[in-house]
């Protein structure tokens, strides 16, 4: 029985029809609602108040996570509206025969927001930009102080050849959504995709929940109205043409729609590569390095004229001195807690302005000798303390993560 297919029908059955309301309401709605619904934030919180009791504080934005308070109280809204709106069309619209033309322009929209989010998410990962390689300070980091979340992001972060992989599987499956004749394919391979993705962000607490089960699941709607699969997968039968239903006949319209979507894709793509290659070459790995990068190690620290000795439980001496991005360096002190610093270099005249992050001091405050790359002193003040302090450097390149590379063959295995 064939509940929604993209071939043409003249009588839809009532079920068919009911499901089609259905699921079309419920996805326009979410997309919609994905970018309208901060313009409903009073009903909304106030939802939130009288029905869930929600008495703490939680933004719109969500800072980054997409299943946020405010997230799962639009999915409920979705749902709510869905609800109501199918009844309400299905009894005004009852004696309608067919949807055919509205399922093929829904089949459209689906397509254009795969499309988009899946080149977003595969060029992001072939240009190594959503998952970056562990940084010097989180390979000082224990494992047991990584958020699953985290682990998850360094270990994507260590390969760029399975960044690679999983982006231009990614975009594969958006490339291919875009003929229609090849979109079954695409949907197929989106599928399998992001259902791993979906997976990955349930089983390490990855704040993306909501959005990849619903890519999957508009996914699943394009592969399932080529009816077809019934057939090859499940009875492993032969199958005939499918002859896709096309509101529009004319010859110059299809020939137009080609033209624009080859010139639309190469210049997307072109765009998306271009803008992500040069962030690449700004924030990812062929970034240019700051000057004192790497993780320096303090031998020897004196405050006030005392020596302070490495003891663990001294949360003001200095261990670790870690500059890894421009203008900002991380301080890992003796007892494992980081500070964050401005940290401004003058090569010319040897000086360097060391201030925390929310001070207004832009004086430089510390002078510093550089004689080698293994060596580094700084003599300066900082809130009124007088520090003399001499670092070695910590060969990051040593660490297992960085220096065990691929390897063909190997007797047994390395698992530390």
């Amino acid at each position: 029985m064939k509940l929604l297919t993209q071939e043409y029908r003249e009588h839809w059955s009532p079920l068919s029809k009911i499901l089609f309301r259905t699921i079309f309401t419920y996805f326009t709605l979410y997309v919609l609602l994905m970018v309208l619904s901060p313009l409903f934030e009073t009903p909304f919180r106030w939802i939130g108040k009288t029905i869930f009791e929600i008495n703490y504080e939680y933004e719109v934005s969500g800072n980054g996570s997409g299943d946020h308070t405010f997230a799962y109280l639009t999915l409920f809204v979705t749902v709510i509206l869905t609800a109501i709106t199918s009844i309400i069309w299905s009894i005004v619209d009852r004696n309608r025969k067919s949807y055919n033309k509205l399922l093929y322009w829904f089949i459209v929209f689906l397509r254009v927001v795969l499309v988009a989010a899946m080149l977003l998410y595969g060029f992001v990962k072939v240009f190594k930009l959503q998952f970056p390689s562990a940084s010097l300070t989180h390979l000082l980091d224990p494992l047991g102080d990584f958020s699953p979340m985290g682990l998850a992001w360094t270990y994507m972060g260590f390969s760029k050849g399975f960044n690679v992989f999983v982006g231009l599987m990614e975009v594969l499956g958006g490339l291919f959504l875009i003929p229609r004749r090849t979109q079954t394919l695409g949907s197929f391979i989106i599928i399998g995709v992001m259902t791993q993705v979906a997976m990955m962000n349930f089983c390490y607490d990855i704040p993306v929940k909501l959005f990849s089960v619903h890519l999957v699941l508009m996914a699943l709607v394009i592969f399932t109205t080529d009816h077809r699969f019934l057939q090859v997968f499940i009875k492993n039968k032969a199958v005939k043409a499918y002859h896709y239903y096309h509101p529009i006949k004319g010859v110059k319209y299809h020939r137009a729609i080609f033209w624009i979507k080859s010139i639309g894709v190469c210049i997307l793509v072109s765009f998306i590569s271009f803008n992500f290659y040069t962030t690449e070459s700004h924030r990812g790995n062929n970034r240019k390095k700051p000057l004192l990068y790497g993780i320096w190690e303090a031998s020897y620290f004196v405050k006030n004229g005392d020596t302070l000795q490495p003891l663990i439980t001294d949360g003001y001496r200095w261990r670790y001195l870690i500059v890894d991005l421009k203008d900002e360096a991380t301080v890992k002190t003796m007892d494992d807690l980081k500070h964050q610093y401005k940290f401004i270099t003058d090569s010319t005249s040897q000086k360097i302005m060391i201030h925390k992050k929310d001070a207004e001091s832009k004086e430089y405050n510390f002078n510093y000798k550089n004689p080698n790359s293994e060596f580094l002193q700084l003599d300066g003040i900082i809130e009124s303390d007088t520090l003399h302090i001499i670092f070695s450097r910590k060969n990051h390149e040593k660490f297992n993560l960085n220096s065990r590379g691929f390897n063909w063959i190997n007797e047994r295995p390395y698992n530390k």
